[in-house]
């Protein structure tokens, strides 16, 4: 096996399509073929299915990719520790709940790495997904919360995908409502306060249960639930419908307007908020930058 080989393992998975990524990797389809063909053979496993649209990755590929971009990610990030001044062109991605706090270290990482070339990401998602972006090195890091009600089942997850969980800052839940909301002038917020109002939700896809919910408290405990996709339109309905959410308190007035305040919320809890990232792995000097940037940013709470 040759990091060559796990480069067009990825490259294949990556296109969907033998002779694209050939095109890409500038060899021949046979080339390329052949080479996919023996790793498969030496790994034991069946990585792709073909057909004439291209290819699917079957179960076991799923799994043999991952460990595939994870030994690219780690050859990347040794020879860009002991290179002799090779200049790289920066790479970096991180997976992460609807946090303000997440995007201003990404913005952060950005201004301190700006280059003529980079290639930076940033995925808000969800829970579930952001486990399997850094599982299957899709995200070098994830950033998610856990707590009293999601711990046991999301911590399982984490060491099933052979992850670790870094803790960073604990936070007391706080009610996101807006400047003008009839319980705005309150210092502290009942569960009782907020019956009467819709409580506003990031939907979780297949994993739609409140193990995965990014809100602090299960979508059960109100009357009224409104589920979105994005932290745009979360407060926008913040707004025009008098809704609230629940999560760390941390708020941005840039990103998230003004009109967007915090209020502690009357429960006895609190929220782990903490990094994902693969079990004994080298991490990327950007990573590192980004969980710095996110550590600062969350110290000036």
């Amino acid at each position: 096996m040759t990091l060559q080989q796990l480069t067009y393992l990825v490259t294949v998975a990556d296109c969907g399509n033998i002779t694209e990524a050939a095109e890409k990797l500038f060899i021949s389809q046979p080339s390329l073929s052949h080479a996919i063909h023996n790793l498969e053979k030496e790994m034991g496993v069946k990585a792709f299915v073909r057909s004439n649209k291209g290819v699917t990755v079957t179960r076991e590929g799923e799994e043999l990719l991952s460990y595939a971009r994870m030994l690219l990610e780690q050859a990347d990030n040794m020879r860009e520790y002991f290179g002799s001044g090779e200049r790289r062109t920066p790479k970096f991605s991180v997976s992460c709940q609807h946090y303000s706090f997440a995007v201003n270290a990404f913005v952060d990482l950005i201004k301190e790495f700006d280059a003529d070339r980079y290639s930076f990401i940033i995925r808000e998602t969800q829970t579930g997904e952001i486990i399997e972006d850094v599982a299957n090195g899709k995200s070098e890091i994830g950033v998610i919360y856990l707590s009293q009600h999601n711990e046991e089942v999301i911590s399982k997850l984490i060491r099933n995908n052979g992850l670790v969980f870094d803790e960073k800052y604990v936070a007391a839940p706080h009610v996101f409502i807006c400047s003008d909301h009839p319980l705005a002038g309150k210092d502290i917020i009942t569960v009782e306060d907020l019956q009467p109002y819709p409580y506003l939700v990031y939907e979780q896809g297949n994993n739609n249960s409140f193990y995965f919910s990014e809100e602090f408290m299960s979508v059960l405990d109100f009357p009224k639930n409104i589920q979105v996709r994005d932290r745009a339109t979360l407060f926008n309905l913040v707004i025009g419908l008098n809704g609230f959410t629940v999560s760390s308190g941390v708020i941005d007035s840039k990103l998230n307007g003004s009109s967007i305040i915090a209020r502690p919320l009357a429960v006895d809890k609190c929220m782990r908020i903490g990094v994902l990232h693969k079990k004994n792995t080298l991490p990327s000097r950007y990573a590192d930058f980004y969980i710095n940037a996110l550590e600062k940013n969350l110290s000036i709470v």
